[in-house]
């Protein structure tokens, strides 16, 4: 691997954790618990579409681990991951498809990344009526997919006109 690729990669995964301790620091919006907006995902939809799967897949990895380390817990860890690896892989099909874009992307990725989350409660709880709440995490994945979106294609435009 070149060292600028290094390079890219380890800055992403910093950006990655510095945003996902700034959303850390927002409350949560207490009429729907664990709903987040995912600012973390610039930088794995960026890394995407920048540097591909693997790199993005690297970058997500290290950032749920560190995360969950730093800020969580081993049970916040497989909920992230779960959610975080059914949503690039969407988010990777769709790009590939070459039919969608960036907004689109994002917004498949925070939906997926949510119902992950939902399959790992139902498992981890072993209920199924978690499932109640599927309604709102779509309504939060698409919003926060949106933003995610727009945000991330605009940094992608910025430096590929560089």
């Amino acid at each position: 691997m070149e060292t600028r690729r290094i390079a890219q990669i380890g800055v992403l995964v910093s950006l990655a954790m510095v945003l996902s301790y700034l959303e850390s620091l927002f409350p949560v919006f207490l009429a729907v618990p664990g709903i987040r907006i995912g600012l973390a995902n610039i930088a794995i939809v960026f890394a995407l579409y920048h540097l591909g799967f693997r790199a993005a897949l690297g970058i997500s990895v290290v950032r749920v681990v560190l995360s969950a380390l730093l800020f969580g817990s081993v049970i916040s860890m497989s909920y992230s991951l779960c959610g975080a690896l059914i949503s690039l892989a969407m988010m990777a099909i769709l790009k590939r498809s070459g039919l969608f874009g960036t907004v689109a992307v994002s917004v498949v990725g925070g939906v997926s990344h949510n119902l992950g989350q939902i399959a790992v409660a139902c498992l981890i709880l072993q209920t199924k009526a978690i499932a109640y709440y599927i309604p709102v995490l779509i309504l939060s994945g698409v919003v926060s997919g949106v933003v995610i979106g727009i945000v991330s294609a605009v940094v992608i435009a910025r430096l590929e006109g560089e």
